[in-house]
């Protein structure tokens, strides 16, 4: 089953994605040419400090990638819904279609999605059922990534042995200063950020409650169990495997077997 592809028309989404990748941009390149390469050549890092930088960074604009353009679990305009699960569907009062409970409304993207958790500028996407766990390795590898790109920036002034080799005649290492400058704000800025949505997130998991229903009160109208976490999270990554909740190259498989709660990326 592949996944289905989903584009949002939405020139506020494109400005804030496109912010996401100049910062990207930004540390891939002078990150590495600046820190990791000069101190590699003369020693004073080992190779796995430069492939472990790569490997978070092709990590983080995977699922930035992923989840922007990921079907977040739009619903299809005439749903075939099975007669034993007709009492978990509900009409929705927007688009006057009918809807699996749980499901919302997204008046930026325009359809209901199931159980959405809120609409992301940043991704340009809503994050639902179907796109959450590729939205939660985002924040995840972002994190890791600004701490990381935080760490060497710290350790280039005060723990690294000066450079021998420097060639002033380039333009980074003449703006070397400001160029790290400027990547140690941006890194504490987006840590900062990601790691309280993040925070925000997990316990949303933890508590089987997406962020609309926090804000809307609901939680205590939906009659459920309350579920182990080790359950909650295998449902949101489609799989009980944790190695692969950090993995963004694969496709996800519900473990849930109800149309209301059914995936299809």
């Amino acid at each position: 089953m592949g996944q289905r592809i989903h584009f949002v028309v939405d020139p506020q989404g494109w400005c804030c994605m496109s912010l996401i990748i100049f910062v990207w941009l930004y540390n891939t390149i002078f990150i590495p040419k600046v820190i990791l390469f000069p101190h590699y050549e003369e020693g004073n890092i080992s190779v796995v400090a430069v492939l472990c930088y790569y490997f978070c960074s092709l990590f983080c604009i995977a699922s930035l990638f992923r989840a922007s353009v990921a079907d977040p679990g739009k619903l299809p305009e005439n749903p075939k819904i099975p007669i034993t699960e007709r009492e978990h569907w509900e009409l929705c009062n927007k688009c006057n279609m009918m809807r699996p409970k749980r499901s919302h409304h997204c008046s930026r993207c325009g359809h209901c999605v199931r159980r959405m958790d809120h609409h992301c500028p940043w991704i340009n996407n809503c994050v639902g059922e179907d796109n959450h766990w590729l939205f939660l390795q985002l924040c995840f590898y972002t994190q890791i990534l600004s701490s990381y790109t935080l760490i060497l920036d710290f350790c280039h002034y005060y723990y690294f042995l000066p450079l021998k080799k420097e060639n002033w005649d380039v333009f980074v290492f003449r703006h070397e200063l400001a160029l790290l400058r400027i990547s140690a704000f941006m890194g504490l800025i987006i840590l900062g950020g990601i790691s309280r949505l993040f925070y925000v997130q997990l316990m949303g998991i933890f508590t089987d409650t997406t962020s609309i229903e926090k804000m809307s009160h609901c939680c205590e109208d939906i009659s459920r169990p309350r579920k182990p976490w080790q359950q909650t999270f295998s449902e949101v990554f489609g799989t009980r495997w944790k190695i692969l909740w950090f993995i963004p190259f694969r496709q996800r498989r519900p473990l849930r077997v109800p149309y209301h709660f059914a995936n299809h990326v």
